[in-house]
């Protein structure tokens, strides 16, 4: 089953099926952010990451143009996920507080972190075609996710995209909301996108309760919270334009043992 993962990430990295984000994936690794200018970005699809036998599935909407894009790593290297990871550290389903490069040592417990678009799109904002697209690499990774008990969804897109995914409708979209689907549940979450963090829509303290709430829904309850002083980060405000990347011709990998936007 971790070989055929391995697969689907190595398709997804490949994947050159919408123009659009190819284009501004490819633009954002060449014209680089002036504090990454002498990092080679990704560049490329940006696969899932984390545990093949994952009981919790965080599901995110698309790569960070000079985050995930440059990094080749779901949430790391920006500052969205800076916030999930420090969370995810202190619910201790993470061994580090922060993300930042895919050799960095990171290891989640029992968690797998996807986006239901692959590339990092223009604005932030995948048009419903890319959205189409890409939802059967979402459906894949979801049938070989076989343990998941908990979808955490940040955000109303994915949690619209893993309905579609799933093939089931249900209620709106609200913040700490759950949805049972037989021995699973699909519970919502804002976004940990900076414009959230920032403005206060969502606080270190409201996503800390979501973690907790996805450890019962996913029976976590064995994994044990980390106690530790370094408090969440308090984030900057968003800079202006948020640009996309390129990519370069290395293998991608696996994490079915360490691990995950």
């Amino acid at each position: 089953m971790a070989s055929k993962l391995a697969q689907l990430h190595s398709k997804v990295a490949a994947c050159r099926l919408c123009p659009r984000l190819v284009e501004c994936r490819e633009k954002a690794a060449r014209e680089k952010m002036a504090d990454y200018r002498n990092q080679k970005y990704w560049g490329r699809g940006v696969p899932g990451f984390g545990r093949i036998d994952a009981r919790l599935v965080i599901l995110g909407l698309a790569p960070g143009a000079h985050g995930a894009n440059r990094t080749g790593r779901v949430f790391s290297g920006d500052a969205s996920g800076d916030f999930l990871f420090a969370g995810l550290y202190q619910a201790g389903l993470a061994n580090h507080l922060e993300s930042v490069a895919r050799d960095d040592g990171l290891a989640l417990e029992e968690t797998y972190i996807t986006n239901v678009v692959k590339c990092a799109p223009p604005h932030n904002r995948p048009n419903h075609e890319e959205l189409t697209r890409c939802r059967d690499y979402l459906r894949e990774e979801l049938r070989l996710l076989k343990q998941a008990r908990c979808y955490l969804c940040l955000g109303r897109t994915a949690y619209k995209e893993l309905q579609e995914a799933l093939g089931v409708t249900l209620g709106p979209f609200q913040h700490g909301l759950a949805y049972e689907l037989d021995h699973r549940h699909l519970l919502c979450s804002y976004h940990v996108s900076r414009q959230n963090t920032h403005t206060g829509r969502l606080t270190p303290h409201m996503f800390s309760l979501i973690l907790q709430q996805a450890k019962q829904l996913g029976n976590l309850g064995h994994v044990p919270n980390r106690l530790t002083d370094q408090p969440l980060p308090i984030l900057p405000p968003p800079p202006q334009p948020l640009l996309p990347p390129t990519p370069w011709p290395e293998k991608p990998w696996l994490d079915g043992d360490r691990s995950g936007r």
